[in-house]
């Protein structure tokens, strides 16, 4: 099981002061630039974490607003010091880097720096007052996809302390100038640089390193260096602290395999003596990491490493997830499709890793399409029902978290479709309401998008019906706010048009019953959207929808709770509709029963309401009293009641015997057929006193009263059997 401790204290504290700087750490200056509060100093773990956390806040959460002026809080080391940085994308400019150039920084990630211009990485070094003589503890430095003209030798001159360099993606003809750090320099990346004789024979001259990463994306078609026997042997002889390796993506000009015989033979070993890759035998000891992704090497018995990436099975994919998350967007997105096909078609067997990794990817790279597709694919299989037990509340949160950045960053066919149905391996609507209004806001969008795909809008409508089901009546008012209604509305008027009635019509009309249910603001948009001219539209249209008659007949059953708007249904045609109905079997009793209880409502009002000459009410009564007699006690229903009061109000009355007679009805069966959950509701509600309060009534039927008897006998030998009789 996952673990659901919270987040640390420091972790917590950042994330508040991040989202509320100005009522916290700073103060706005002319209503527009940041400042920090003159009494306060930051030493450098609190900025880092600051810096780092705004980065992952900008890259992840699209909710989170960044602010211009941020990285001026951090332009003077005597008040905030920073240390260890990394800086992503779009989220740093010029102007950054000039805020933080008095700081004595000891690692520096540029990564994928676009808004960074030449003029202003030249100007580091060039200008006397920010250079890279600034960072003279700086150890760790990553460049990674540098922009062109930018001389990298020039730049990196000054930092004598270097110990790790990523200069991915930048193609340099001479490398030469690493050998100034031949004797502190023990990382070096240069993923996608187009090697040569030259470059390797530098490299070999690096005896400190102990990681080197020379892969590449295999699909880029200007590599002309091939990997062979003599520059593996070259690695090993020569670096010899060497503990991590990555040869991704890499071409192998001639074999490099041991006989095929002889790699088959003995248990699966990482010892270097038994290596199948032939130059890795003279390895001292196994390495600690070996990247193999997409080369054929990764699907040999015996290598002499105890983590490697690859795609030969799951571990593999796992670990180049892992390993190229952060920086590798374009590689990460093939090995989450091969974890996909992993969890499609075959158990996962390190779930909780898996969907902890997706979940990064997804947060580190919402704006690639292919890790949003792939990723909200994988997420689908790894949150099933199938590996639920072992998923803690706090990940199955984090998921929710990323499909719904997914959802918002893309419309896209096949992300939001991936996301909506993610979300349908979830509780709903207790997995999704500490994001209820997010949910409803994005589902509601697709809905309303004029252009919308059949599956993702049948999909997005039952999500849209489940999320109102059995939530707070503020739930429901703050959806309907929102256009719930009226996008409802919308959609079975275009399966009217089209003359429809599939899912989406039924889901759409039973997502009007619940979001109706004891909310009288939404009847009344319900009414004054046009609803009840397409109630009758459906209703001439689809005479034989057994299941679309409940839904809208249970939706004006809510209606009709509502007195002040009882009026607007007290119409010849409404009357008509609804006594006809009556008389029904569509669904068992359910169409009967509604129409029923639509009537019953309205006969509560009194004679003097009824404004309409035909039909005439006693008639009405007489065909509710026979619908009535006509159900059978122990039907079974397709309804579920959260309270019983638009019930229970019916029975302290004389007005109409008829109402009250319906609304025990209703309580019979429900106690009668489902006793442990309704006998404690209408004993909670004071439903008890009042039915015997009725029995004593005169204008009470005495065939109500009976039925009455019988509620309360239910409900007592509910208690007594219930009762808790132990010492």
């Amino acid at each position: 099981m996952a673990s659901d401790s919270p987040e640390s204290l420091m972790t917590l504290c950042t994330d508040y002061c991040l989202r509320n700087l100005e009522g916290t750490l700073c103060y706005l200056l002319d209503n527009e630039t940041l400042r920090l509060h003159p009494d306060i100093f930051l030493p450098s773990e609190i900025c880092d974490k600051l810096v780092n956390e705004y980065v992952e806040l900008v890259k992840t959460d699209s909710i989170f607003e960044p602010h211009e002026s941020f990285f001026t809080l951090f332009s003077d080391p005597r008040s905030t010091r920073l240390a260890r940085i990394h800086l992503w994308e779009q989220i740093v400019q010029d102007q950054d880097l000039e805020a933080i150039r008095k700081q004595d920084l000891v690692e520096l990630y540029l990564t994928n720096c676009e808004k960074l211009t030449a003029k202003s990485l030249q100007t580091l070094v060039l200008v006397k007052d920010f250079t890279f003589e600034g960072f003279s503890r700086l150890r760790f430095l990553n460049l990674g996809r540098l922009i062109e003209g930018v001389n990298v030798e020039t730049l990196l001159r000054p930092l004598a302390s270097l110990a790790a360099l990523d200069l991915s993606g930048i193609q340099l003809n001479d490398v030469g100038f690493l050998t100034q750090w031949k004797d502190s320099l023990v990382s070096l990346v240069l993923y996608n640089m187009d090697l040569s004789e030259e470059h390797i024979q530098v490299i070999a001259q690096l005896r400190k390193l102990r990681h080197l990463d020379i892969s590449r994306d295999h699909l880029s078609s200007y590599y002309k260096f091939k990997l062979t026997r003599r520059v593996l042997n070259l690695f090993v002889e020569n670096l010899v602290s060497l503990t991590s390796l990555d040869i991704s993506g890499h071409t192998m000009l001639e074999n490099c395999t041991i006989p095929s015989m002889e790699e088959k033979m003995g248990q699966t070993s990482i010892e270097p003596a038994k290596s199948s890759i032939a130059p890795f035998r003279g390895l001292k000891r196994p390495l600690q990491f070996l990247g193999l992704f997409e080369t054929s090497l990764c699907r040999l018995t015996h290598i002499p490493a105890y983590k490697v990436s690859g795609d030969k099975n799951e571990e593999q994919v796992l670990n180049a997830i892992e390993a190229y998350t952060e920086h590798r967007p374009e590689i990460t997105s093939r090995a989450i499709n091969l974890l996909f096909d992993i969890a499609r078609i075959e158990r996962c067997s390190q779930l909780l890793r898996a969907l902890q990794l997706v979940i990064t990817a997804l947060k580190c790279h919402k704006d690639d399409k292919n890790i949003q597709v792939t990723g909200s694919a994988a997420l689908f299989y790894l949150t099933n029902s199938e590996y639920r037990m072992e998923q803690s509340v706090k990940l199955r949160r984090q998921v929710i978290q990323v499909v719904l950045n997914g959802m918002e960053s893309y419309q896209e066919v096949t992300v939001q479709r991936n996301c909506c149905l993610t979300l349908c391996n979830f509780s709903i609507p207790e997995e999704l309401e500490f994001q209820y209004r997010r949910v409803n806001e994005l589902l509601l969008n697709i809905l309303n998008q004029s252009r919308q795909d059949e599956s993702i809008q049948r999909i997005a409508v039952h999500l849209c019906n489940a999320l109102v089901c059995q939530v707070d009546n503020d739930h429901k008012e703050a959806v309907g706010k929102m256009g719930f209604v009226m996008t409802m509305l919308k959609l079975i008027q275009k399966k009217l048009a089209d003359k429809t009635c599939d899912q989406v019509m039924e889901f759409s009309w039973s997502a009007l019953w619940n979001i109706t249910d004891e909310t009288p603001d939404n009847c009344e948009m319900f009414l004054n959207y046009s609803g009840m001219k397409l109630f009758l539209e459906c209703l001439k249209e689809f005479p034989e929808k057994q299941e679309l008659h409940r839904n809208m007949l249970g939706l004006l059953g809510n209606v009709a709770e509502v007195k002040e708007l009882r009026p607007q249904l007290m119409t010849s045609q409404f009357i008509s509709v609804f006594s006809n109905l009556l008389e029904s079997k569509a669904d068992g009793i359910e169409v009967s029963y509604n129409a029923c209880g639509v009537l019953s409502h309205i006969m509560f009002d009194g004679p003097e309401a009824w404004g309409i000459c035909e039909p005439h009410r006693e008639e009405v009564v007489k065909r509710m009293w026979a619908a009535i007699q006509s159900w059978d006690i122990n039907s079974r229903r397709n309804i579920n009641y959260r309270s019983f009061e638009p019930i229970l109000r019916l029975l302290p009355q004389g007005i109409s015997p008829v109402s009250q007679h319906w609304a025990t009805w209703a309580l019979y069966n429900l106690v009668s057929v489902y006793p442990d959950k309704y006998c404690p509701l209408l004993i909670k509600e004071g439903g008890i006193p009042l039915l015997k309060d009725m029995i004593k009534m005169a204008s009470a039927r005495q065939e109500t009263k009976e039925m009455a008897r019988k509620v309360i006998e239910h409900c007592s030998n509910f208690k007594e059997e219930n009762m808790d009789t132990s010492r």
